[in-house]
């Protein structure tokens, strides 16, 4: 779909696994990364910007007004050159002077909004495109934007607005359906989420990813079955899917087949062996089934095929702690800090390994960068523990 910015396109990138799934299996509760839905949305390329010369509106001062329209198309022009060039902090800096020439411009805005989207900038982002919609309000890719930025800021209920509004203005606009889908789900509304995507799917009836989507929503409902059935079709559709056997692995594992659950997930491990949360699931079954070693292996496997997973250090970091393999839970921990620097509960553990290996200056140093994280959350229970763990070191 074309983002509100001229003949601006999106590409698809891979499901984003973010979203959790408690997993019942044998009377035990896992947790099992990777649901479909946890894609946002598409994330835009560099676009071709062309904007229209403006017409001159001061009919006052006639000269005045060609000059600055003069500077305005100049302006313009600049910033496509900067843009096709990659200098996307230098054409920003351009489009905005040229919206201060032009404030009433909706498509300068929504020009601003996009380059900061492109550069992760969302809050200026969401700044602009409401900006943008104030003044062209029957724009549908200007709300599709906006939810856009919205989502990837966290703001699914605000994203849900935007999408809607897209939605209606374009009611064959997939894109925007899609994306109302995903921020239901993140907000818990499967029921409405599954809605969505089966209006999608009324459109779209051999589409494996949607499929995937209501399957994956029936998944948090708990509605196994009805998962089972949306998972199989997704299957038949896409049958190298990787996300789609690790949820069908899912669906099967909570019907008590452990069996076909495991081959499901092992397929999925073969159709995507660069995926780490595939191994990171298959971790979690094995240490559900007490077999400690396997799961090690499938943790180590997840964070070595994908060093930026979070998860995966965390629990090689937990698990290393509780074998008081202090030297290796160390690693674990400092690899989790690089990756979330505002992580309290990854520096409290560091804290606890480093004070395994007696390097207590380096634990107490830990310990209180938690604590501060801690009491910037306004986690009392957090702090609590850290000033319980300097007391033992005191």
């Amino acid at each position: 779909m074309t983002l509100p910015f001229p003949r601006l396109t999106v590409h698809k990138p891979a499901s984003k696994q973010s979203v959790w799934l408690s997993v019942c299996l044998g009377g035990a509760v896992i947790i099992s990364p990777q649901m479909a839905q946890a894609q946002i949305v598409s994330h835009p390329i560099a676009p071709d910007v062309t904007i229209q010369p403006l017409v001159a509106r001061n009919r006052v001062a006639p000269t005045i007004a060609q000059n600055n329209d003069d500077r305005l198309n100049e302006l313009l022009k600049q910033g496509r050159e900067l843009v096709d060039a990659g200098n996307l902090a230098e054409a920003i800096a351009v489009y905005e002077e040229a919206a201060r020439l032009e404030p009433d411009n909706a498509r300068i805005f929504s020009a601003i909004g996009f380059l900061q989207a492109r550069q992760n900038n969302f809050q200026a982002a969401v700044e602009s495109y409401q900006q943008a919609v104030s003044l062209e309000g029957d724009n549908a890719d200007f709300y599709y934007a906006l939810g856009y930025s919205q989502a990837n800021l966290g703001n699914y209920a605000g994203a849900a607005d935007a999408y809607r509004r897209a939605a209606q203005l374009s009611p064959n606009n997939i894109e925007a359906l899609l994306g109302l889908g995903v921020v239901l789900a993140r907000q818990e509304n499967y029921a409405g989420a599954i809605e969505v995507y089966q209006q999608v799917l009324r459109q779209r009836p051999d589409d494996a990813q949607i499929h995937e989507f209501i399957g994956s929503a029936y998944l948090q409902e708990g509605r196994y079955e009805d998962a089972l059935a949306s998972l199989q079709r997704a299957a038949q559709l896409s049958p190298r899917r990787g996300s789609v056997q690790l949820n069908l692995g899912v669906a099967l594992l909570n019907l008590g087949d452990t069996a076909a659950g495991m081959a499901a997930l092992e397929r999925a491990a073969q159709f995507e062996p660069r995926n780490g949360y595939i191994h990171l699931q298959i971790g979690d079954i094995y240490r559900l089934q007490g077999d400690l070693p396997r799961a090690l292996q499938q943790y180590e496997r997840a964070v070595s095929v994908q060093p930026s997973l979070k998860e995966g250090h965390a629990v090689l970091g937990e698990l290393y702690l509780e074998q008081e393999d202090y030297l290796r839970a160390i690693v674990a921990y400092r690899e989790l800090i690089e990756l979330a620097p505002e992580d309290a509960d990854a520096y409290y553990h560091l804290g606890l390994a480093l004070k395994g290996r007696n390097r207590t200056a380096e634990a107490l140093n830990a310990l209180q960068t938690a604590r501060t994280l801690y009491q910037q959350q306004g986690n009392a229970e957090g702090v609590d523990k850290v000033e319980t763990a300097i007391d033992d070191i005191d």
